[in-house]
């Protein structure tokens, strides 16, 4: 009796196993560069611009590829430039592209922006979650500090002037009468609307 090797029967299961992984590898990604968790100010005109970059099987940036956000049709989203929920850019020479100018919509809570990228019949597709806030507009005056913290400086530097003044107050150690030492009393601030 003939018994055939053990290589004679690994070797087909093997490749065919190889075969199935490269098959499940895709050969299309979409990978997020910039977008993903951003809280975006509906009152601000700027915010971060969401990018992704696409890249072939070998994880190389693929240029030309036309790529296509989706934005919500109603509830906390937006709308582009155009004046759509949708917009199509191309991927510049590193594989990237972005959703520019979305003008934030007045509805506050998170989203996802759908991005599909097409390339030689394959479809790839992610999601970028973000989140739209109502930032305060006078919250933003002043270089952007609020009243809390306003508050905390006028007392800081109020402090410093006390400790400024007993300082002088009790410096020197001279017999001799001079002026009457300068006493700053502590008083409550009042703090009041950015004017």
């Amino acid at each position: 009796m003939h018994v055939k090797p053990l290589s004679v029967f690994l070797i087909p299961l093997l490749l065919s196993n190889l075969s199935q992984a490269q098959q499940e590898e895709p050969r299309l990604r979409i990978v997020v560069t910039s977008g993903q968790g951003t809280v975006n100010n509906i009152h601000s005109r700027t915010n971060p611009t969401p990018v992704v970059e696409v890249q072939d099987q070998d994880r190389k940036p693929l240029p030309g590829v036309p790529v296509v956000f989706f934005l919500p049709s109603q509830g906390p989203g937006g709308i582009f430039s155009n004046s759509s929920t949708t917009l199509t850019a191309t991927t510049d020479s590193q594989g990237r592209a972005a959703a520019r100018a979305i003008r934030f919509n007045d509805q506050t809570g998170s989203f996802d922006i759908r991005v599909t990228a097409s390339y030689h019949g394959e479809t790839a597709t992610t999601t970028i979650t973000e989140t739209n806030v109502s930032g305060s507009s006078s919250a933003n005056n002043g270089g952007g500090l609020g009243f809390g913290t306003k508050a905390w400086i006028i007392l800081a530097i109020c402090g410093g002037a006390v400790a400024a003044g007993v300082l002088l107050a009790t410096r020197g150690g001279s017999s001799k009468a001079g002026p009457p030492p300068i006493v700053i009393t502590p008083g409550t601030p009042t703090v009041g609307p950015p004017q």
